[in-house]
């Protein structure tokens, strides 16, 4: 695999595991009353290591043990942040309410297990939303979204052929991947997009940032072999629509540019499939009907799921500007802890309607 994720992104995930597994360790070592010795100190540094070492093991491997290793260093990072909530409420309402310290650990960890148990069963159920959108066409158009997919360590076969039967039985028009289709983190099969050629219908990816983790190469081997197309800064159209499909880039004011240098015809119904929810109002003023995009995973558990509003004003859902649309994925997949809490790994059905067909009838 061509690795290309920056080492200070590793050695980021390490100081960020460093930071919650010690703080979580303090608050047991006050309720439980347990004094640090060396194996204290020891079992905070095994803990801190186990998520970027299973993430520098798996560009070797992706063996069942290797997977493991991250899966469960994955959620021990999600479920330490119940943990140390717990712990933040606990010492607003310890002046208020007489509980002793070991009761209020105990209650703690059960809680947070509790959470974090059906967090973990959450991204297993896949949930399809359905939009209706009206649009300027001269005919009506199922579309399915799928976005943030990370197919890697934990997102493998059998999650795709899931997520591909519940694709065929929305029995769509065309299919749209917004993006992260790739964890980026792992090796993977050649043949591991091999059930997407059960498809029969076009299938449109733009590239996310994970998914130039893997190299462009890579990613073009991968897809080779099926029947989906990559779009570049490219325009394809599709029973009236024009479908704009632009790559992901960290450039800021990016989109405009771009969308100002791709011919399509801005008086025609046009969607735009681009990773990040980026520029709404400017996407909007370069003639684009249909914004759809993915990338915030909604936050995926809380309280994420309230600050990625800080970053990403849009963030989940649909948006509406003077008959133009964005829509934003929860995404279908997850990233690191595979936890979904006030979130849903979501596959979009999307209605294409004619604009003024009520009127008709």
């Amino acid at each position: 695999m061509n690795d290309q994720r920056p080492i200070f992104i590793t050695f980021s995930y390490f100081l960020i595991s460093l930071i919650l597994t010690y703080a979580v360790f303090s608050g047991f070592s006050f309720t439980f009353n347990i004094l640090p010795t060396w194996l204290y100190y020891a079992a905070i540094l095994t803990l801190s290591l186990t998520y970027p070492v299973s993430i520098i093991l798996l560009n070797y491997s992706s063996n069942l043990p290797v997977r493991a290793l991250y899966t469960a260093s994955a959620s021990w990072i999600g479920m330490s942040v119940y943990i140390l909530i717990l712990f933040a409420i606990y010492l607003i309402v310890r002046p208020l309410v007489e509980i002793s310290a070991q009761t209020a650990g105990i209650i703690i960890l059960l809680i947070a297990s509790i959470l974090s148990a059906y967090a973990l069963f959450n991204t297993t159920r896949l949930k399809v939303e359905e939009l209706n959108i009206p649009l300027d066409i001269g005919e009506n158009v199922r579309a399915v979204q799928i976005s943030d997919v990370h197919i890697g360590p934990v997102r493998k076969l059998g999650f795709i052929k899931k997520m591909v039967d519940k694709i065929i039985d929305l029995n769509p028009d065309i299919v749209f991947i917004t993006g992260d289709l790739f964890d980026g983190s792992s090796n993977l099969a050649d043949d591991i997009l091999n059930d997407f050629n059960r498809i029969e219908v076009p299938v449109l990816f733009v590239l996310g940032n994970h998914d130039h983790y893997h190299g462009g190469d890579e990613i073009s081997n991968f897809v080779k072999s099926t029947y989906i197309n990559i779009l570049n800064n490219e325009v394809v159209n599709f029973r009236g629509l024009q479908i704009v499909g632009v790559p992901f880039s960290w450039g800021s004011e990016y989109l405009p540019d771009v969308l100002d240098k791709i011919d399509f015809d801005k008086d025609k119904p046009t969607i735009l499939l681009y990773h990040v929810p980026v520029e709404f109002k400017e996407v909007k003023k370069a003639g684009v009907d249909l914004y759809i995009s993915g990338h915030t995973h909604a936050g995926q558990f809380f309280p994420f799921t309230h600050l990625i509003k800080i970053a990403y004003p849009h963030s989940r859902g649909l948006y509406e500007d003077q008959g133009s649309y964005l829509y934003v994925s929860h995404g279908t997949g997850t990233l690191g802890p595979p936890m979904r809490l006030g979130s849903r790994s979501e596959i979009t059905l999307i209605n294409l309607s004619v604009r003024n067909q009520q009127h008709k009838l």
